[in-house]
């Protein structure tokens, strides 16, 4: 199948493309302890996936009375987060199977992530998707992170692609409720299976409740390029 110019389909890369959020979680324990706060646990993790790492350390830095300033706090769990992620970061098969087969009909990709864009481009490589992805887009380079669009705003600006003809792929409420501020489709696999009933996942065209042992890269490819859209 020949693809549209028309059509693009922007990724979420932790907990979409890659089960990342492991490490974000160990990365996040091994931080906050450096500052006395000790048993931060997958629950406590677990309140901020979908959101943007910097808005994540500033609630965390409020909440736990941490003086240094959220640009230290970014610095040292990026650098903690790239030494697990080049090894501990693993791709979906399914999430695999889909960029395939739509980098093969020619549909333009972007990821678009809360991530920092050192992260990004480290899992990428790791897991062997960088040449299928080279357009990215990072938090940290847009005014505000998830739930807010600018992310998958700016990865339809840098794909050509007007917002009404962009898809998501997204995991987490937040990014599924900044593909809708943003006009764009949206594909909901939730990484946690108790978040699909989320009022944000309402408003994707597409969604998987079980998550990625429910996700089907066939079914998601043809609602994406069916007839009508």
């Amino acid at each position: 199948m020949t693809a549209s110019p028309s059509l693009a389909v922007i990724f979420d890369l932790d907990g979409t493309l890659v089960d990342s959020e492991p490490a974000y979680h160990e990365a996040g324990r091994r931080l906050l302890a450096r500052y006395g706060v000790a048993d931060f646990t997958w629950e406590d993790h677990t309140r901020f996936i979908g959101i943007g790492t910097r808005e994540t350390l500033t609630a965390l830095r409020e909440e736990h009375g941490i003086d240094a300033p959220v640009e230290e706090l970014l610095a040292g769990k990026n650098r903690i987060y790239l030494e697990l992620a080049r090894t501990s970061a693993t791709v979906f098969p399914g999430m695999r199977a889909l960029v395939e087969r739509l980098h093969a009909a020619g549909f333009p990709l972007a990821v678009a992530s809360g991530s920092s864009r050192a992260a990004i481009d480290a899992v990428l490589a790791g897991a062997g998707l960088d040449a299928l992805l080279p357009v990215r887009v990072s938090a940290e380079e847009v005014g505000r992170g998830k739930p807010e669009p600018d992310v998958f705003l700016e990865a339809a600006r840098r794909l050509g692609v007007e917002p009404g003809r962009c898809a998501v792929v997204e995991d987490a409420p937040p990014g599924a409720e900044a593909a809708h501020r943003a006009g764009m489709r949206c594909v909901a696999v939730p990484y946690l299976p108790e978040t699909a009933g989320d009022p944000a996942f309402a408003t994707a065209g597409l969604c998987f409740p079980g998550g990625q042992s429910e996700f089907d890269a066939r079914v998601a490819y043809d609602w994406l390029v069916g007839p009508g859209h």
